[in-house]
């Protein structure tokens, strides 16, 4: 089978490409940074491309959408006049809920408030009102934060703040959050792509467990072989000084201090029932302590 990607060079796009070479598919990856053509030759296209949600709140609002949703109808519309059979796009949770309480599942009323959220979600609108040509299937992907060896991130940030024996400042927040390992997204797709039963639509991805800030720190600790250093600070002292940080454009600004304490914890039992399995294969803590060992080495 052949496998185009867009957005190949990117950490996804690394992992995934390699995966799929090593179970004897096909892959090549498309730039739509210029002039682009349609591959003739592909099964399967998965469109990863996009542009992230920038935390520090520095991109043009018409940026996102001129990129996750401009780009994104142009391709599904050569697709729909190709000869691929499979259509992957890759959108986000954030897609349909920029914060969630309880559990977030597929049937969520969409209601993203940035532009990043807002252009996932008009290109996702798009390709479910096209009509699919008999043979063909679309999977609008919604995956929740993605880590594993390489990435850099928030994970990151938060090795950093263990390795140097800083104390955690923010566990007086309590939360939920959920994580998806690369290992656990290589192998949904790699599933989807083989099962031909699997029906077009809309799929979060996610571990099959969520964790708290304050278990992620005790992890990233037991991975450097340290005691978590815990430190309640009065939440509203916190929260000054990240709206503080967002005018002096510190490191510790709203919208870090959100995603770091907020819950956000994803219901991955739709793709899960699609595929006929009970778990998926890495548990949440074990890719984490994966992608954590990484950036000791």
């Amino acid at each position: 089978m052949k496998i185009t990607i867009t957005g190949i060079t990117g950490f996804v796009g690394q992992n995934l490409s390699k995966y799929l070479l090593e179970n004897s598919f096909e892959v090549k990856g498309l730039s739509l940074r210029n002039s682009w053509a349609f591959p003739v030759d592909a099964d399967a296209v998965i469109h990863l491309a996009g542009k992230a949600h920038d935390t520090s709140n520095t991109s043009e609002e018409n940026e996102y959408f001129k990129i996750n949703r401009d780009l994104t109808v142009q391709l599904f519309d050569q697709f729909l006049k190709s000869d691929a059979e499979d259509f992957f796009y890759f959108s986000s949770v954030k897609a349909t809920a920029d914060t969630i309480d309880g559990i977030l599942d597929e049937n969520h009323i969409s209601n993203p408030k940035t532009s990043y959220g807002k252009s996932k979600l008009e290109a996702e609108n798009y390709l479910l009102y096209q009509t699919l040509p008999e043979g063909k299937r679309l999977f609008i992907i919604r995956p929740c934060m993605i880590h594993g060896p390489g990435n850099k991130g928030n994970l990151n940030l938060l090795y950093k703040v263990v390795q140097k024996g800083i104390h955690w400042p923010l566990a007086a927040f309590h939360n939920q959050r959920s994580f998806l390992s690369i290992d656990n997204l290589n192998y949904l797709i790699l599933e989807i792509l083989k099962n031909k039963n699997i029906p077009s639509g809309i799929y979060n991805f996610a571990d099959d467990e969520s964790l708290s800030t304050n278990e992620l720190i005790t992890v990233i600790n037991s991975v450097v072989g340290k005691k978590p250093k815990l430190w309640n600070i009065s939440k509203s002292l916190i929260e000054k000084t990240a709206s503080l940080g967002d005018k002096l454009k510190l490191p510790l600004n709203s919208e870090r201090l959100k995603k770091l304490t907020e819950s956000y914890v994803v219901s991955n039992k739709k793709i899960k029932s699609a595929l006929g399995i009970k778990n998926l294969p890495l548990k949440a803590e074990n890719g984490l302590e994966k992608t954590i060992k990484s950036f000791i080495n």
